[in-house]
């Protein structure tokens, strides 16, 4: 058996330092160790994208990052989207949209949202689907989740213009 190192990550905007295996995975640890749960386990393999988290602002899929990897990093999960009690617009345009149904994909499908919309704030429907194409929901069809996508990135975009305005 492996001894335990210690990581110390920015998680969701605190620091956080915990002890891992050099084999745990990320999203064992989010999930069983700092009881962060909203990452799903779909796969294991990073073909479904359930556990997509945000890492250093990049979507990854954690099943398939070592925890030790997390050194330093700033990670992001499910999480840390909402402020409070109230929904980020892309959360809610996924429950207003009827983008979802069981929930094991919602959480990878959102993060992956918030990247595409960090990059890229007016995507094509196009761009939408080639960036999501990673994450997988076998409940629903895409195109309430590419709708949810296109009303978040309008909701954002009015957000801005009326930011903008009353400065």
């Amino acid at each position: 058996m492996s001894r335990k190192r210690v990581v110390s990550a920015t998680i969701n905007g605190d620091l956080v330092e915990f002890l891992c295996e050099p084999r745990q995975t990320l999203l064992e640890v989010l999930r069983n160790v700092l009881e962060l749960t909203g990452a799903k386990e779909g796969c294991s393999n990073g073909n479904c994208g359930a556990c997509t988290v945000l890492m250093n602002g990049r979507p990854v899929v954690s099943c398939l990052v070592l925890a030790m990897e997390a050194e330093g990093a700033e990670i992001r999960t499910i999480e840390g989207v909402a402020c409070g009690s109230h929904l980020d617009e892309v959360q809610q345009a996924f429950l207003q949209g009827a983008a979802l149904q069981c929930g094991i994909c919602t959480p990878g499908f959102i993060m992956q949202t918030e990247a595409l919309l960090a990059e890229n704030p007016q995507p094509s429907e196009d761009e939408i689907r080639f960036y999501l194409a990673g994450n997988l929901c076998r409940c629903t069809g895409y195109d309430k989740i590419v709708r949810a996508v296109q009303s978040a990135a309008a909701q954002r975009q009015q957000a801005s213009h009326s930011t903008q305005a009353t400065r």
